[in-house]
């Protein structure tokens, strides 16, 4: 027992060893300044978690810009803040830049802002062990600190001076500010200056396995109004009352379902109301219904998200889900269907996928195992997707949690370490890319 116990931890230091061989002297002088760090990153990410920063809290997401700001220009970055204008109701965006004359020009994608409005019961910060439970501590303040935390790695051994960088932090990414021409537009302008986009949302594990994603699936929405004639219930079905509109509503939501679906597609009504009388009331996400058992629905309205991987397959799924609104309406019933999108789908590229084997192989070369692929049908949409067609984005460099959005959000603090380490050796290797 003792002997196999001695030879599997030579064996552990011997993999070690051969991983750390992987290492430039510079590139482990920079594993070493991020490991100094690891007290202070966590102490970092605590003091911007224990400040609210929802989304319609600009107060607060100004406040953990301010932190940010100062960490950014202790580092001889360039800061500035852009304001959005007041109608919008978001606070803006940090963006800082650093001019070099070296390798790719990177992108650096983080945000400020987290889905608790200010009120929420959840707590700010809460230490659990070797994890964290607190607002927006894995969506996406963790992302925030490693990649600061990177890049500070990199000043520390002198490796950021030539650098050609550009960071945003955005102050609305849980819920953008519209018209979105311009809360994107500074981004937008980066991507297209950009190399590559580096994006620091949090990171997935699938199969026990980390991974990194370039492609997410759009974020928009679909609003589908249904209109019926009102009588007594006595007669639905009948030739005179005919079936009102909760009966064509159901129609269309199970042709949707039927006719619609195909891979890496999804179409969810998240909210359906209808009777007599109905209204919504945006702001506060509410909706309201006046009937009765005994009366058929005159009205009916659903809410729905619609979630695709490139325009080609929204655009199909738009037509099939008008199709099927427009033909076939139940005796007395007509519908009409609306479609948005707010985050545009960001499909796979091949390019993308040689980044993320440059990532995976600056993972290895630390010791720290390799990086996959994610499934884009495994998570939600993000900024990155508005550079994608102008540069090659990767996402998913950030934190690793669980429960992102919910009242347990939390975080494996042992992520910060791996994720900055990772970043900064990607980072590192890109700024001494040759410029094509």
């Amino acid at each position: 027992m003792r002997f196999k116990k001695f030879t599997s931890v030579a064996a552990a230091f011997l993999l070690a060893g051969a991983a750390h061989a992987q290492l430039t002297e510079t590139e482990q002088r920079i594993v070493a300044a991020v490991k100094q760090r690891t007290p202070a990153a966590l102490e970092l990410l605590e003091k911007s978690v224990r400040i609210n920063s929802g989304t319609l809290n600009p107060e607060g997401v100004r406040a953990v810009g301010d932190i940010f700001r100062a960490e950014l220009d202790a580092l001889g970055f360039k800061t500035r803040w852009i304001d959005m204008p007041p109608a919008m109701k978001r606070a803006g965006h940090l963006v800082a830049t650093q001019e070099g004359g070296q390798g790719k020009r990177l992108l650096l994608l983080g945000h400020l802002d987290t889905v608790f409005e200010k009120g929420s019961s959840v707590p700010l910060w809460e230490r659990q062990g070797e994890r964290v439970r607190g607002q927006g501590v894995n969506d996406m303040k963790g992302g925030d600190v490693i990649m600061i935390e990177a890049l500070r790695a990199l000043r520390t051994v002198g490796a950021l001076d030539q650098a050609r960088l550009e960071i945003m932090f955005t102050g609305d990414e849980e819920r953008s500010g519209q018209p979105l021409e311009i809360a994107r537009a500074d981004m937008v302008a980066m991507g297209k200056r950009a190399d590559y986009a580096l994006s620091f949302e949090g990171s997935n594990k699938h199969a026990g396995v980390d991974t990194a994603s370039i492609a997410r699936r759009s974020s928009g929405g679909w609003v589908l109004n249904v209109k019926g004639k009102p009588a007594h219930s006595m007669g639905v079905f009948s030739e005179r009352s005919r079936y009102g509109a909760i009966y064509e509503t159901a129609r269309i939501l199970n042709a949707f379902r039927e006719q619609v679906i195909e891979p890496s597609l999804t179409f969810n009504p998240g909210l359906v109301f209808g009777g007599t009388d109905i209204s919504y009331a945006e702001d506060k996400a509410t909706a309201s219904a006046f009937g009765k058992s005994n009366v058929i629905a005159r009205d009916a309205q659903v809410l729905g998200d619609l979630r695709y991987l490139s325009p080609e397959q929204g655009e199909r799924a738009r037509q099939k889900m008008q199709a099927i609104v427009s033909a076939g309406n139940l005796p007395g019933t007509s519908a009409t269907i609306s479609f948005s999108e707010n985050y545009p789908p960001m499909p796979p590229t091949e390019a993308g996928g040689k980044l993320v084997e440059l990532y995976s192989k600056a993972s290895q070369d630390a010791g720290l195992g390799r990086i996959d692929i994610l499934d884009p049908s495994l998570r939600g949409a993000g900024d990155v997707q508005f550079v994608a067609p102008y540069t090659v984005g990767i996402d998913g460099l950030g934190a690793q949690g669980r429960g992102a959005h919910t009242d347990d959000e939390d975080l494996e603090i042992a992520s910060i370490e791996r994720g900055a380490v990772r970043a900064a050796l990607l980072i590192y290797r890109l700024t001494r890319s040759p410029v094509n």
